[in-house]
């Protein structure tokens, strides 16, 4: 039995040693230690040994079991190392190939025009407000002096999903939800930045594009203040010499109202093609807040008054830009919006 025992170490011990994977070296310990493994055969059998010969016999077993054990957990390690760096050979990283370029993203110019006009009327005392894209008739029309009947209603062709709800055709609802909730407090002092929709496609129209408009509500606000108001912002949206000027125009919601021309930012004033030798460019609409918008909202228009102004995002960028078709910025073309990084 001893010598079988020796036998079985030295055979064992070459096949571990030699064993080239780990599914040899799991075979391998089935056969020798294995539940019908030999050494466990050996060990079941000594009931028929004389008793003088079992404890030697099951000494040198067990030692023979452990030292098969030790060697196949080695080989184990070794084997596992071997194939560590086989795969690290097979995925080395050459690394002295040139990178791969990293696109990195960059804002659109319509984002990039947005957040410098309300960081402008944040920095004048601000606030940003927002509202629904998908409005109500009461709240687009009615609630700023635009009945049913009024004929200003042609101005603005509309997407309209039911009879009283349409896509908004301008952010002054946002004005509107603003006064209901803050009435009678004062002041208010907002801008009201979004999308807007109108039934318009051409080359300076589009069925989507972007406004900010903006609201001040308090005592003794007047024409004046809005004037000096919007010269700041296009002297900082575009150039300290800036100027401006107020034509008389109709808006339903303001009393008086006007047009806000700046001085042409191709000529300084001087006149060109772009401003037609005028040296003007209208850039947005403005007057004083009707005094029924000011009452339908919960304001008393005998002790309060207001201004307000509405400016197209896209009309801006193209002066900002000198873009001279505002499909260009709906159209995707990384040619043109790369010019923006």
């Amino acid at each position: 039995m001893e010598q079988k025992l020796n036998e079985i170490s030295l055979q064992a011990g070459r096949e571990i040693i030699t064993a080239a994977t780990q599914e040899e070296l799991r075979q391998i310990q089935v056969r020798y230690l294995g539940k019908k493994g030999e050494i466990t055969t050996i060990l079941r059998g000594m009931g028929q040994l004389a008793p003088e010969q079992r404890p030697l016999v099951g000494s040198l077993a067990n030692r023979v079991r452990d030292e098969l054990s030790e060697m196949i957990d080695s080989r184990t390690e070794e084997l596992k190392e071997v194939l560590r760096r086989q795969r690290m050979a097979e995925q080395r990283v050459d690394v002295t190939l040139p990178g791969r370029p990293v696109n990195i993203g960059y804002r659109h110019p319509l984002s990039i025009i947005m957040e410098q006009i309300a960081e402008i009327f944040l920095g004048l005392g601000f606030t940003i407000a927002e509202g629904p894209e998908i409005e109500s008739d009461y709240y687009n029309f009615e609630a700023l002096n635009l009945p049913q009947d009024h004929p200003a209603r042609e101005m603005q062709d509309s997407f309209y999903i039911r009879p009283d709800i349409l896509l908004r055709t301008h952010t002054s609802p946002v004005q509107v939800r603003t006064m209901e909730k803050t009435a009678p407090q004062a002041p208010v002092r907002i801008i009201a930045p979004g999308k807007v929709y109108r039934r318009d496609d051409d080359a300076t129209h589009s069925p989507m594009f972007h406004q900010v408009e903006g609201l001040v509500i308090d005592r003794n606000i007047s024409l004046s203040d809005l004037k000096g108001t919007l010269l700041l912002f296009a002297q900082q949206m575009f150039g300290a010499k800036q100027q401006v000027r107020l034509r008389p125009s109709f808006f339903p919601f303001t009393e008086p109202s006007a047009e806000v021309d700046m001085s042409c930012v191709m000529c300084g004033g001087g006149g060109c093609r772009v401003c037609k030798d005028s040296g003007w460019i209208e850039i947005l609409g403005s007057g004083m807040v009707h005094p029924n918008v000011l009452a339908m909202s919960g304001y008393d228009p005998e002790e309060f008054t207001g201004y307000a102004f509405g400016m197209g995002v896209e009309r801006i960028a193209m002066l900002k830009y000198g873009i001279d078709d505002l499909r260009q910025f709906f159209t995707n073309d990384f040619r043109m919006l790369r010019q923006f990084r």
